[in-house]
């Protein structure tokens, strides 16, 4: 493996990263807090047009349709970069869910929905939510749903109950996750269907409270019923059946940047906590980074956050190389890794921030409440170690 980043993207990166630390750290709590989300998307609004009078939107998006086109690790490390900031993903036009959502148009969309809902999107002009997860069901199962979409006609007919569709408050349309053929195997019973929000029927129940706090706008996530929902045959992506496949090729590639994008917080937390122990004074003379047990930690999350890193970009590298399902193993390593590792940097700069740490003064806390998911969402982190082990234990069986 050859760990050069190219200049290119060590340029696009050194631009962000000034934008980031000069334009969104001061604005992270709107993000992080935000009730208000017409203010809140007025004052993001402006810098969006400030990065793309900077050619710098939609860093991983198709040229085609205004994005930049960056290939998978080129997008890894820019995903590093804005991840510092709660705000980073969103202000660059490549946010989640969009940004899978986006990927699955691109790959599997007709000409018709990709005018209509891909070019959009790219451009930021609306917003977009991924609908599987179910109320009743295993999240970390995608082949167990209950939410059902019938031919009538001309028509899918949708009914279920979803929750944490991210960011479905203000979302001009869902892809929705649905069984369209029980009879099938149960890797092939599911469709991806695209619904329009303000079709009779979809109704978004609430905005889901994480940590205590509901959100609006884009940083929510949304519970929503499907009332007989109906929509043309011709809103399904890809074909009938393929909804696992697609949300495996959704999710793969994207965990790399999901991982990056936590490593960027973790860069930013071990930042604060070193500061904050050089310049912290406990008695006369001493400050906190002179004690044993903080170098100890200092070094701790060091070396975490450099092995989780290398986990990540090997993934990415082997991806490149042999493809995703492939690398399923080396997926499925970096998420739980980078998620434990992203927890305990947290834990350890809320530590060594102590009251401060606690309170909405930094960041900290914050990142703690929409962070602690990492462990649970795109499968919990039990899931993926049993998948790590079978495939490993396989090979031993085998002998």
């Amino acid at each position: 493996m050859d760990f050069t980043i190219p200049e290119r993207t060590q340029i696009i990166c050194e631009m962000m990263d000034e934008f980031v630390k000069k334009e969104l750290f001061p604005l992270d709590s709107i993000g992080l807090g935000s009730t208000d989300w017409a203010a809140t998307e007025k004052e993001l609004g402006k810098k969006r047009e400030m990065v793309k009078k900077m050619e710098l939107w939609a860093p991983n998006h198709p040229k085609e349709f205004g994005g930049m086109g960056l290939k998978l690790m080129e997008h890894a490390y820019v995903s590093e970069v804005l991840g510092q900031s709660s705000l980073g993903h969103y202000v660059f036009g490549c946010q989640a869910p969009d940004a899978g959502n986006i990927e699955i148009l691109h790959q599997y969309g007709t000409d018709e929905q990709k005018e209509k809902y891909l070019k959009p999107l790219v451009e930021g002009k609306i917003r977009s939510c991924f609908s599987m997860t179910e109320v009743d069901m295993p999240g970390s199962n995608p082949t167990m749903l209950e939410t059902t979409a019938v031919k009538d006609g001309d028509d899918y007919v949708i009914n279920g109950h979803k929750w944490y569709s991210s960011s479905a408050d203000g979302a001009k349309f869902a892809i929705v996750m649905a069984v369209t053929n029980p009879e099938n195997s149960r890797y092939l019973q599911a469709s991806m269907i695209l619904v329009p929000s303000d079709t009779e029927g979809f109704n978004l129940v609430r905005n889901i409270p994480v940590m205590g706090h509901a959100g609006a706008g884009y940083f929510s996530h949304g519970e929503i019923l499907y009332q007989n929902v109906r929509v043309p045959q011709k809103n399904i992506l890809g074909g009938e059946g393929q909804g696992f496949v697609m949300a495996q090729d959704r999710l793969g590639p994207g965990r790399i940047h999901h991982c990056m994008r936590w490593l960027g917080i973790c860069n930013r937390a071990f930042d604060m906590m070193c500061k904050r122990a050089v310049g912290r004074t406990i008695a006369p003379g001493k400050k906190l980074a002179d004690k044993e047990v903080i170098q100890s930690w200092i070094a701790e999350c060091a070396a975490d956050i450099h092995a989780a890193r290398l986990m990540v970009i090997h993934a990415g590298w082997k991806i490149d190389q042999v493809g995703a399902s492939a690398a399923r193993k080396e997926i499925s390593m970096i998420k739980y890794v980078v998620a434990n590792t992203l927890q305990k940097v947290l834990d350890t700069a809320i530590q060594l921030h102590g009251g401060l740490g606690m309170s909405s003064d930094t960041v900290l806390c914050g990142f703690w409440a929409h962070e602690r998911g990492a462990r649970i969402y795109d499968g919990a982190d039990e899931v993926h170690k049993v998948s790590v082990a079978k495939q490993i234990l396989k090979a031993y069986r085998m002998e």
